[in-house]
């Protein structure tokens, strides 16, 4: 039988497990192995042991995953792969699965193991989160028998047990973040959801169920896309009018590799492309997203040149007109993928640079010489994108001439640092007038900058670039940043290292809040693909018990508040809006370094803030009312009469 990349035959049983290293220093440095201790390194635990699953499933032995937050706040997620070997491990005198648990780069993904093709942490996943945990539970049913063993921050309590007998097959682990490392463990269902519904679009026709079972907050979704990709695509492009009907898609699989792309086009002015290798994100591209670029652009000049509408080397189109408005997933699957990059997750294997770009030749081309008035149609598209890129950039420089972008004259609005050194200041994006007095007042002068705005900044997503550079607000930001925009933007100028966002805790601040990061995405992504973009997080209430008085940030922590101390004696206070906090309060809970919080803003945030954004404030109102009315339930809580 010819071997494929998606369903391989290998034996995988406790000989396949090898150990490279111990188990020593996870907990004393937790942030080497998941990035943060934060909610997205909380988050992070579920999706190592998914993606343990998952490599169950490319290995063709999984068909349905099932992640749970149970009442109690820990998760469970259970699959019907084979089951993490239980057998005796030869050189560690233990069971594979303890192995597994308590030996980083112990796993079936090396050499000749039990996966040709995996995404998690090559070994690491499954014992980090063990070690990581206040408990965590396995079980494994195999062949006829379960087996069972528990864990305490990382110690098992016993020898891996039978204690049963059962039909099933496939391993349950349940786990109980240690709430000693992780600054909260209330996890986020939204959160949890949008990073599976990608898994499963990812892998076509595996089935995924989440579910909340917390008090107050039970939810459930099942996902399982049989078209895969292709509705990922559909899906990014739901609320946008098409160019062309179809979604574009190509197939190719070799020995080694394989290459799934899907692409589609709309009217809007937005890139959106996504590219995966081993279903891990890879934010920052690499090989295979440059052949997909460098072949899409080819393969449209080529065919531009075929049916005259373009008719000499000056009509050339560039890669950026062909880029606006598709909306494409490029999914590539390898054998010892090669990732380098600022945070590891861009893909460096040279050779599927060339297995992207002759798949995406050979295949688009065919789609466009089977479909002569979609080709026209698309290269229409490209045509206008060029000619309005021409009159933005002589926008760009009219407004250079007239209002200076890259003038050193800063906004009369900014409250600036006195630090020369970009790495150590600080630009507060503020909302308004109000909130802006006492940010200034509040703030260390020395490092922190304050730039408040008015009003809400304008939507660029239904924007072209000369309308933008007309809005008032964002030219005070480029001003102030002083780092450029698009194909002008120069990090060597950028004169903060964070760009903080401080909006109010409601419904007006989120919309200002997702605003601005779709004007960081669409404009200056270097900023959040760099870490500089930030969201700080101001106290929702203020609980006073005599003299003491207590911040509190969530309304989960409120919650936990209330069950330690009770609510006698206490009075609490709801913050509607920064501009009621006093100076030294902002100071001291949302801006001073030592005890604030702030979150770091990723390119998966964008994406999921640019998600949302498209659906409310796109052209198609049923969308809108649907997102409304599935989110309704879960939030009604939180809204105020």
């Amino acid at each position: 039988m010819k071997e494929t990349i998606s369903k391989i035959s290998t034996k995988y049983g406790s000989d396949q497990i090898q150990v490279l290293e111990g188990l020593d220093a996870v907990r004393k440095r937790p942030g080497m192995y998941i990035g943060t201790t934060d909610l997205r390194g909380l988050h992070h635990l579920i999706i190592e042991i998914v993606d343990n699953s998952v490599d169950e499933a490319l290995a063709g032995h999984c068909t349905e995953i099932e992640v749970v937050i149970n009442k109690d706040g820990s998760v469970s997620v259970t699959d019907n792969g084979r089951g993490i070997p239980t057998g005796m491990h030869k050189t560690e005198k233990k069971s594979a699965v303890e192995v597994v648990l308590t030996k980083l780069h112990a796993g079936g993904k090396f050499g000749d193991g039990g996966y040709k093709v995996s995404g998690g942490l090559h070994g690491v996943g499954l014992a980090v989160v063990n070690a990581l945990s206040e408990w965590l539970d396995v079980i494994v049913w195999q062949e006829g028998k379960e087996f069972k063993q528990t864990y305490n921050r990382g110690i098992p309590q016993r020898a891996l047990a039978q204690v049963g007998s059962t039909k099933k097959r496939g391993t349950k682990i349940s786990f109980m973040p240690d709430e000693t490392i992780f600054e909260s463990v209330d996890f986020n269902y939204d959160t949890m959801r949008t990073r599976l519904r990608e898994v499963a679009f990812l892998n076509k026709g595996l089935k995924i169920i989440a579910r909340d079972e917390r008090p107050g907050r039970q939810r459930k979704d099942e996902f399982c896309y049989a078209g895969g990709i292709v509705e990922f695509v559909d899906f990014l492009n739901r609320n946008k009018n098409r160019v062309i009907p179809n979604t574009i898609y190509i197939d190719k699989e070799g020995k080694n590799s394989s290459v799934e792309i899907a692409f589609a086009y709309n009217d809007g002015y937005a890139e959106n492309i996504h590219t995966y290798a081993n279903n891990i994100n890879t934010e920052e591209g690499g090989v295979h997203l440059i052949g997909f670029r460098n072949a899409l652009n080819k393969v449209i000049n080529d065919y531009g040149k075929k049916t005259g509408q373009l008719k000499n080397e000056a009509d050339k189109l560039s890669i950026d007109d062909c880029l606006e408005g598709i909306v494409a997933i490029v999914s590539v699957k390898l054998t010892d993928p090669q990732f380098e990059g600022q945070t590891k997750t861009k893909l460096g294997n040279v050779f599927m640079r060339g297995e992207v770009e002759k798949a995406m030749t050979d295949e688009f081309g065919r789609y466009l010489e089977e479909n002569p008035k979609d080709t026209r149609d698309l290269i229409l598209k490209c045509i206008s994108a060029r000619n309005a890129r021409d009159a933005a950039r002589n926008a760009k420089e009219l407004t250079r001439r007239k209002s200076s972008l890259e003038s050193t004259t800063l906004p009369g609005k900014l409250a600036d640092c006195t630090e020369k050194d970009a790495s150590k200041c600080e630009i507060y994006v503020v909302e308004g007038d109000s909130a802006g007095g006492s940010a200034k007042q509040g703030r260390d002068r020395r490092f922190q900058a304050i730039l408040p705005l008015r009003g809400k900044i304008l939507n660029v997503e239904k924007a072209r670039l000369a309308k933008v550079l007309e809005n008032a607000e964002i030219k005070n930001m480029i001003t102030a940043f002083g780092c450029g925009i698009q194909e002008d933007f120069n990090k060597d100028k950028l004169r903060y290292g964070k760009i903080i966002i401080m909006t109010d805790a409601d419904v007006d601040g989120s919309h200002i809040r997702i605003l601005l990061l779709t004007f960081f995405y669409r404009f200056m992504r270097p900023l959040i693909e760099g870490g500089h973009v930030y969201i700080a997080q101001p106290p929702l209430y203020k609980v006073t018990r005599g003299k003491s008085e207590t911040y509190i940030y969530s309304d989960g922590e409120l919650e936990r508040y209330f069950a330690k101390n009770g609510k006698s004696g206490t009075a609490l206070q709801r913050y509607k809006g920064l501009g009621e906090m006093m100076p030294i309060q902002l100071w001291e809970t949302t801006m001073n370094p030592e005890k604030r919080t702030l979150l770091q803003v990723t390119m998966e945030d964008a994406f999921m803030a640019d998600e949302i954004f498209s659906t409310l404030m796109g052209d198609k109102p049923e969308l809108r009312r649907d997102f409304i009315s599935e989110n309704a339930a879960a939030y009604v809580e939180n809204l105020e009469v």
